[in-house]
């Protein structure tokens, strides 16, 4: 077992929580279709480091929370990035977030 089981579970919970479709996520995330994320979310794929990092950084939660299947996700108090809601995700908006922040 990898202790990814529960992943696309999580991601799921978390996009429908937040009311967002596949295809907003998609393009978020800095995909062009929305297929990658669906495998993921039915268990057909195993998520990509890098996917995991935007995923935590988009909605608000620990990559812990997300990767490990015996902790749950507090689904509640996530939330979703305020720049993931003008444009895609990129290391270049979490530098200048730390950058700010310092």
């Amino acid at each position: 077992m990898d202790g990814l089981e529960r992943f696309g579970e999580k991601l799921r919970a978390l996009r429908k929580h937040h009311n967002v479709t596949l295809h907003w996520l998609a393009t978020r995330l800095g995909y062009t279709t929305h297929s990658y994320i669906s495998e993921i979310e039915s268990g057909q794929k195993s998520p990509t480091a890098a996917f995991v990092l935007k995923v935590s950084y988009l909605f608000g939660v620990t990559t812990d929370q997300l990767l490990k299947d015996e902790l749950e996700l507090e689904i509640e108090t996530s939330q979703i990035s305020v720049h993931a809601q003008s444009g895609t995700i990129s290391n270049e908006n979490r530098d200048a977030d730390s950058r700010r922040n310092n």
